[in-house]
């Protein structure tokens, strides 16, 4: 693993959260990513199923994590199932777990080799009176290919048809929207990974400089710092930051253009997500100041508002109705196309066609209840946006922000998003020649 250690009391915490939700006799079974395939024998490196990550810390491919809380022997109620090493995996692949290093990470004092894996479950199951069984239902999720989870079912469904099987995802979504400090200061060190990621970057930021580049400084920085991207980053310049989800990074940022920046760096699997735009000469023009600092006071305004209790439609609505004001004051919808605005007919649509955040934790969309409300312990990104392709013009601004009893926090204040102090900071020289 990159990251460093993490002390196994977080997963302790989170799998005695996840059987308290269990009712008696039941059993609850987790799996390990898929390894996914390229082409002819390559494959992806495999990403940690973020799941069993949350109840084990362990990221190792083929591992199963078995809780039955009600089962008779007290071996049986936590048992962590991973692949037995041996000389040919150490040849090709690296060292596997021991069974002491898979106790030591996750805290789980029972560990069996995989291969024990059909005679326990056929044990365990003969005692329990219903099976929890997870699968992959985040509500944007496209699935084409079945997974590990999947398959399971597939099998124990056929193998034991007079069992009650359920699902153990309504479950995880509850818990793991609340994330626990150990939780939020592994997303916050992500955060302060992306920040100095951004710096790196916006110092070699200028006229003519390619936008892959720009994503060249900022994967330094990143891996230097033990991270790496939580997803493909967006670097749109000029027109291209009018595609909510640019990806082509290949184009050079021109004389007088904004940058937009949208990238978070991954920490021990747990995500940060940030947004910031920059003006590729160094200083705003009017025009993109006022666009600018439009985006900017819903940003201010939407955290203040990601408060326990609020439903995310509300949290939404309101983000829309203040931005359709603000387009009011820019002059690209009219009064009287604000004063029309409904919450099915959005007037500040065009402009500002997307949702204002989405949960955060191990993954960049990580799993939450749909609607809420807000909990104390959620992580909000709140990322409004103004595009107007017309003027090859695009803002957007994206925090990172935990939810408390006491008021949000913004877990990113200090990453520089004033327009005063991105000009400051820019006014530095440069590598290459001053900007122009």
């Amino acid at each position: 693993m990159r990251h460093a250690p993490i002390d196994p009391a977080l997963f302790i915490a989170n799998r005695r959260r996840l059987v308290q939700q269990l009712p008696p006799g039941a059993v609850a079974i987790l799996h390990a990513a898929d390894i996914l395939p390229t082409n002819g024998d390559g494959t992806l490196r495999i990403h940690p199923a973020g799941d069993l990550f949350w109840a084990s810390g362990i990221e190792q491919e083929e591992s199963v994590l078995v809780l039955a809380p009600s089962a008779i022997d007290p071996a049986n109620r936590e048992i962590l199932f991973v692949r037995q090493p041996n000389e040919h995996l150490a040849t090709w692949e690296g060292e596997k777990l021991t069974k002491e290093r898979a106790t030591q990470i996750s805290g789980i004092a029972k560990v069996r080799w995989t291969s024990d894996l059909p005679a326990v479950i056929h044990a365990i199951l003969c005692e329990c009176a219903a099976v929890y069984l997870n699968s992959n239902e985040h509500e944007r999720a496209v699935i084409e290919v079945e997974g590990r989870d999947v398959r399971m079912a597939r099998r124990l469904i056929s193998q034991y048809p007079l069992h009650r099987f359920e699902r153990l995802a309504p479950i995880l979504r509850r818990l793991r929207a609340i994330k626990t400090p150990a939780e939020v200061a592994l997303i916050r060190r992500a955060a302060d990974i992306t920040g100095a990621g951004l710096e790196r970057m916006m110092a070699a930021l200028r006229p003519g400089v390619m936008e892959n580049e720009l994503e060249a400084e900022l994967a330094a920085e990143f891996i230097r710092r033990r991270g790496r991207m939580a997803y493909e980053p967006i670097i749109g310049s000029g027109h291209n930051a009018c595609v909510l989800h640019y990806l082509d990074n290949d184009q050079p940022c021109a004389a007088g253009e904004l940058v937009l920046v949208d990238v978070g760096a991954s920490y021990a699997n747990y995500a940060s997500d940030l947004t910031r735009t920059y003006p590729v000469s160094g200083r705003f023009t009017p025009r993109q100041r006022d666009v600018y600092e439009a985006v900017l006071r819903v940003l201010r305004s939407s955290i203040a508002r990601t408060t326990v209790g609020t439903s995310l439609r509300e949290w939404k609505r309101a983000a829309q109705v203040e931005m359709a004001q603000e387009l009011v004051g820019l002059g690209l919808i009219t009064p009287e196309q604000a004063e029309r605005d409904t919450p099915d007919e959005p007037a500040c649509r065009k402009y500002f066609m997307h949702g204002l955040g989405h949960s955060l934790g191990l993954g960049v969309h990580d799993i939450a209840p749909v609607d809420g409300p807000l909990e104390a312990g959620w992580v909000m990104t709140v990322e409004p946006g103004i595009y107007i392709p017309e003027e090859g013009l695009a803002v957007r601004l994206e925090n990172d922000v935990l939810v408390t009893e006491n008021g949000p926090v913004d877990l990113t204040s200090h990453v520089p998003i004033e327009p005063d102090e991105i000009e400051r900071l820019m006014a530095r020289p440069v590598a290459g020649g001053a900007r122009v």
